[in-house]
């Protein structure tokens, strides 16, 4: 598989290669040991960062358009019954995906439909498991209307992420798969559905982002 990077991770790749080039050739004209200590770092730091935005491309192989894709890789940490008191104001299944540092960071639409709702809020950066992350950390929700339901997404910042990045805007049209966003350094993302949603995962299954199944809408 031929690797790729991703966009957003041009900006820390780009300083961290100059750094371990500037550090082996520390090494090259002035030797010791400190300047060995200082090219593995940036040797870790660049390999870590080649880690963290890598950008698979995936495809879902599927063409039942009522079921969900998970939006992102990580684990499902919670899958609860809830209200949620931003858009839909309604009860609603709450499916939450925690990414670790490790995770492919990339978010994509679990579904095919129009974007009727966006809106960025700035906030704390509690850890990304907290139950109070949904409303006080920084986060942007995105709301997908399929055939008269709606899909709710919250992309969620957490302790170390401290940056969301959304692609899309009220009133594109995405399709699932697609890349609408990206969370860096660790994060969660929350997905609200129909009550009479199916869902297919349980917590602590593992997902991947634009492949794995996590709900079918009904009807």
């Amino acid at each position: 598989m031929i690797y790729r990077l991703h966009k957003e991770g041009v900006f820390y790749l780009l300083p961290a290669l100059f750094f371990l080039l500037g550090a082996v050739l520390l090494y090259l004209l002035a030797g010791g040991w400190w300047t060995i200590s200082l090219a593995s770092l940036a040797l870790v730091v660049v390999i870590f960062f080649l880690i963290f935005f890598r950008n698979p491309k995936r495809r879902h192989g599927t063409i039942d358009t009522d079921l969900l894709l998970s939006p992102a890789d990580g684990k499902v940490v919670v899958i609860e019954r809830t209200n949620e008191p931003e858009y839909l104001k309604d009860a609603v299944i709450q499916v939450s995906i925690f990414m670790s540092p490790l995770n492919v960071h990339s978010n994509r639409s679990p579904v095919t439909g129009e974007v009727v709702y966006q809106q960025y809020h700035p906030g704390k950066y509690l850890v990304a498991w907290h139950p109070k992350s949904s409303e006080l950390n920084e986060r942007c929700t995105v709301a997908i209307e399929r055939k008269g339901r709606v899909i709710l997404l919250r992309q969620i910042a957490g302790k170390v992420a401290r940056k969301i990045v959304t692609y899309t805007q009220t009133g594109d049209q995405v399709s699932r798969g697609e890349e609408f966003g990206f969370i860096k350094f660790g994060s969660r993302v929350d997905v609200f559905l129909p009550v009479d949603s199916e869902i297919l995962v349980k917590v602590g299954d593992r997902v991947k982002g634009g492949i794995s199944q996590i709900a079918r809408l009904p009807g």
